[in-house]
């Protein structure tokens, strides 16, 4: 016995799907990939919103051996199955790292939001050598890299000059009127329970 589920499409949800592909992928392998995850909204009777790559970018871990990856940030409209048909296609693909979905927003009307269409090109990444140079982790911008922390190693102490000396104070002056104490003790305590002076 099967049951049709159907689906109201003027209600739509919002989702937001990032995805990290291999560092060593090349400009056709992210092509392919980006176009297999805007083929599975499509498909799905999703909305595609805005396709943006983040560039290369170090991970905070190691992710199958890879100290590197691409990012990927994809939004849509969506009804039911089409996150679980998106996370089905990345999963199939051994150049795609890791991948979440965020649900943003619900019951939203498709038909009320407007796609500016430069923002759902899918683009090409290409890697330039700025991008393969630069560092940013979040280590990175806190000043917790290993190469930071060598540098501040390597800084040579600043010269504060020399040291400043601490003289003693002078001994108290001597009455020669008190009474001597034994060994430069303190005096026994008295047995009526009054105070010393």
């Amino acid at each position: 016995m099967t049951t049709d589920v159907r689906i109201d499409k003027s209600r739509a949800t919002d989702y937001e799907t990032t995805f990290i592909l291999r560092a060593d992928i090349d400009a056709d392998a992210s092509e392919r990939v980006i176009s297999r995850v805007v083929n599975a909204i499509e498909q799905q009777g999703g909305k595609l919103l805005k396709v943006e790559s983040w560039g290369k970018r170090r991970l905070a871990f190691p992710i199958a051996k890879q100290r590197k990856g691409f990012y990927v940030y994809v939004r849509f409209l969506g009804y039911r199955g089409v996150v679980a048909e998106v996370e089905r296609n990345l999963r199939m693909l051994d150049t795609v790292l890791r991948h979440m979905t965020i649900q943003l927003r619900k019951d939203i009307d498709p038909a009320s939001v407007a796609v500016d269409p430069e923002e759902v090109k899918v683009r090409r990444i290409e890697i330039t050598e700025a991008e393969e140079e630069r560092e940013d982790s979040v280590e990175a911008s806190l000043g917790l890299a290993d190469d930071q922390r060598r540098e501040r190693r390597e800084r040579p102490e600043v010269d504060l000059g020399p040291e400043p000396t601490v003289t003693p104070p002078p001994p108290p002056a001597s009455d020669d009127n008190a009474p001597p104490t034994g060994g430069g003790g303190a005096a026994p305590p008295s047995t009526d329970g009054a105070p010393q002076a």
